[in-house]
Formats: structure tokens, sequence, C-alpha cells
């Protein structure tokens, strides 16, 4: 038999706001256990949440940016349940009225499948702290910093058929949400993290499966390979005549495998109520004009705009809009210097390799487009060829501080030689040190001649100019 998947996805993504949803204790990654939480965010008796302006503005720039219908009137429900991530046995969610829903997003996977994925709603709430469970098995040690910091929590239709357009569908969300500058989304720190609902059916029924969950995978990867095991799992419980239980699942990716953790709740186990200590949210019209006027150039307008204003191959505007940080680095180099083309040259063949590399994040690229440009002034004035070039911009791209480039090729002597005197004896100097590589090219081998630029640019510590080598090397092989 034939068998379908069927998927729906709940993101929950951190604001990147300074302070938490309802209190002013910081946001900051990491910290010494229980020291970013006060009374307010741990839910003592007699504290008042205050919901942080912030918030609200950068969750309704997402659900403007994911094409919902922003609710103007909308409110905070308490979702009780009783586990020690949230001392205050309760987290303030929305579920009856969330601020956004009835969205989309459009996705192409690699291999050109391209849907739009419905989006159901979205909604503010607060996150939970951090349970750090003891290796000999005896004690749980809860960490409270993280309880109040400000989620999003964006909950799709069930539109997905495969693994490919998860992530396609993931990645499109990363990027929107950086580009608007409302969160890091480093899924490595859990800023965005996703709970995978999967069924499986025949092919070409209609009727859904029996769920489970998948809770918080935070990579690409892993939730491609929590996807291919749970599905698998699900079929082969089916085939064998079993039947799929509606539960939460824990996917171990050191273990490669999803293993149960408890049934799966409905709405009405959390015993929803309106939060009677935060007021309804009244939504202008003003705001949302506002805000969707503000909406930034995305990732995918960009990569149009760069292949028919800049010529651009699509698959180098691919890379460079895949991050923000490039696309802006690209953009204000090329408004200083000019050249597009030279730009996206060294950001293809240098800083990309330094990011695979060396590890190195777009987001802590500090080299200025005012250096860029500067330097890619030089190398088309012919200061410095592309060979020495890659040495100066390693220099300039993992310098601290102040650099110079102009004074750095001055005092380390790299500036092209275009003396034609020099290079015709270095030329000479070579042919008299490789008789044996001479005589093969009388001998009509002429494939040589690379042979005798390189040991030429050698010589000259790689800093010849290449045409005139390549001129004055034509001019002495005649005279063999």
């Amino acid at each position: 038999m034939n068998w379908e998947i069927v998927m729906g996805l709940e993101v929950h993504v951190e604001l990147s706001t300074k302070t938490k949803i309802f209190c002013s204790c910081t946001t900051e990654f990491g910290g010494a256990p229980n020291t970013h939480c006060c009374p307010v965010c741990t839910g003592m008796p007699g504290t008042l949440p205050v919901l942080n302006e912030k918030v609200l503005e950068y969750a309704v720039k997402a659900g403007i940016a994911l094409n919902c219908d922003i609710t103007r009137y909308n409110k905070f429900d308490r979702k009780n349940y009783f586990y020690p991530d949230l001392p205050k046995a309760y987290q303030i969610s929305q579920l009856y009225l969330p601020f956004a829903r009835d969205g989309h997003v459009d996705i192409t996977t690699p291999s050109g499948v391209s849907k739009s994925i419905r989006i159901h709603e979205i909604h503010m709430e607060e996150d939970a702290g951090k349970l750090i469970h003891s290796p000999y098995g005896d004690a749980t040690f809860p960490d409270y910093n993280r309880c109040g910091v400000p989620l999003i929590e964006i909950v799709s239709e069930p539109d997905f058929r495969s693994a490919e357009e998860v992530v396609a569908y993931l990645a499109k969300l990363k990027s929107s949400f950086e580009y608007l500058g409302i969160s890091d989304v480093k899924m490595e720190e859990g800023s965005m993290r996703a709970d995978v609902n999967l069924s499986v059916r025949p092919y070409g029924s209609s009727e859904f499966g029996t769920r489970t969950e998948m809770k918080n995978i935070n990579s690409f990867k892993a939730i491609e390979r929590a996807i291919a095991f749970e599905s698998q799992r699900q079929i082969e419980l089916l085939e064998s005549g079993g039947t799929v239980v509606q539960e939460t699942r824990r996917w171990d990716d050191n273990k490669g495998k999803s293993l149960a953790m408890r049934s799966k709740e409905n709405a009405q186990d959390y015993r929803y109520f309106p939060e009677p200590d935060i007021p309804p949210i009244s939504i202008s019209e003003e705001m949302i004009k506002e805000l969707t006027d503000a909406q930034p150039e995305f990732a995918h307008e960009k990569l149009e705009r760069y292949v028919a204003d800049f010529g651009m191959a699509k698959a180098d505007a691919e890379i460079i809009t895949s991050s923000k940080h490039l696309a802006s680095l690209f953009e204000k180099t090329t408004e200083l210097c000019g050249n597009p083309k030279e730009t996206v040259y060294w950001i293809l063949s240098q800083i990309m390799y330094f990011m695979n590399e060396r590890g190195v994040l777009p987001e802590n690229i500090t080299l200025s487009p005012e250096k860029f440009a500067r330097f890619i002034g030089i190398v088309l004035s012919d200061r410095i060829n592309r060979q020495t070039g890659k040495t100066v911009f390693e220099a300039m791209f993992f310098a601290d501080g102040d650099f110079d480039v102009e004074k750095y090729i001055v005092e380390n002597n790299l500036e092209q030689v275009d003396d034609t005197d020099l290079i015709r004896e270095t030329i000479k100097s070579v042919f008299a040190a490789n008789p044996k590589t001479v005589e093969q090219y009388k001998a009509g081998q002429t494939k040589v001649t690379g042979f005798f630029v390189g040991q030429t640019m050698k010589a000259l510590k790689g800093k010849a100019k290449p045409d005139t080598v390549n001129k004055v090397l034509t001019e002495e092989l005649k005279n063999l």
C-alpha cells in the first residue's frame, strides 16, 4: 500500500525584545540559572503582569508579513497545567482571540514543488522555564531564566506532505523574521523551534489518520530525520495490524528515534479561561497601516531585484539574500564602489569560504562596507592582483579594530609588479632553470606554457600583473 504523510506545524519564535513579555527582566540568552527572573515572571502571589508594547508591535509585524488578518480586538487566556517549568502552574497565551488568523506562506522546494501553506493562526504567549535533569536520575533542577520570554506561535493547517516542504516553509519563516528584525531565529539557542504534528493515510484517502506530536525540534536536519522516522514507525505499525496512539513524543536526535512522552492533550485538558490580570487589546487601523508601510524588502523580493537590476545569477542571488546581513553588506558596498559584479565575486569567493570553513556567522561579520569598497577600488586599479588580493582581504576581514588597506599593502610590499624588464628577466631565469621543459615546448608541447606562467608568478611572489606576464612570455617563447 502507498502511504501519504500529512503534517501540520506549530512553530515557536522568541521575539528579540530587550525585556520579557510581562515584566522588565532581560531576555538575554544564557546567564547563571535563575538570575534573569523576578516575582512577576515566576508568578508570585500579588504580582500583576503588564504587556510589553514592543512584543505587540513585533507580533503584528509578523502577522502582516505572513499575510494574516489582524484581529483588531484580541485578548490573553490562561492555559492551566501542573508542570514545574512554570512555577505559577499556568501559561499566559491566546486561545479564543489570537491576534492573527488566516494567513499563508508561499514556498518553492529545491525539487521545484510550489505551494501555499495556510496559516490557521498566530498567537502571543510567554515561554516556559528549563528543567535540567541530573545525569544520576535522582533530581531535576529548574532554571526560570526563560520564563516570560515573549513568543509567537505560528500554527499551520495540515498542508505539508513531505519533509522537503516543511524545511522550505521553516526556511521562509526564518528568513522573514530575520529581515523583519523581530527575532534572531537562532535555532541552536531555541529562538525558533517546531512541533511536528504527523499522521499517515492511504494515498488518495480524504480521511486524516491519528496524529502524533513531536515537540521542540530545533534544526532542519533533525526535523528531516524526525519526519522520516516517525512516518515509517506509523506505517509499519499500521501495516502490522496495530493502531497509532494520539500522543506527544520527544525526538532524540542522538538515538535517531522518537520516544513517547505523554498522551496528547486537547484544549479542554488545559481548562483555558480569560486572563483576568491583563485587559483586552485593541489594535488600531493606524497601527496596522504604519507597520504595513514599514515592511522591509524580503529575501525573495531582493533576489528578483538583484537578478533584474544587477544581472546576477539566480544561484548567486540566493546565497547573498539568504542572510539579511550579507545582503546589506552587498548593497552598501555596491553603492559605494559602483561595481556589483566585483562585490559578488569577493563575497562568494572569500566571505562564504570563511563562513563555511571557519564557522563565521553572517551577523558576526565586522567588515564595513567602506573598507570593502575601498579594497575593491584598489583591486580594480591594478595596484594588487586577485591572488594577492585574497591575502589582503583575509587580513582585512579578520582585523581587530582599524585596518588601513593601503598601509597594509605598502608595509608588506604587495603592490603589483608591472615592470616589463623585471618580468622579462624573470622569465629568462625560469627558462634557464628548466631546460627540459623548454625542450618540451620546442617539441610542440604548448601546454607547458602554464608551467612557465606559474614559475614566473612564484618567483615574483605572486605580485606580477598576469596580463603583462602573459604578454612578455609570449614574446620570449617566440625567441626560443
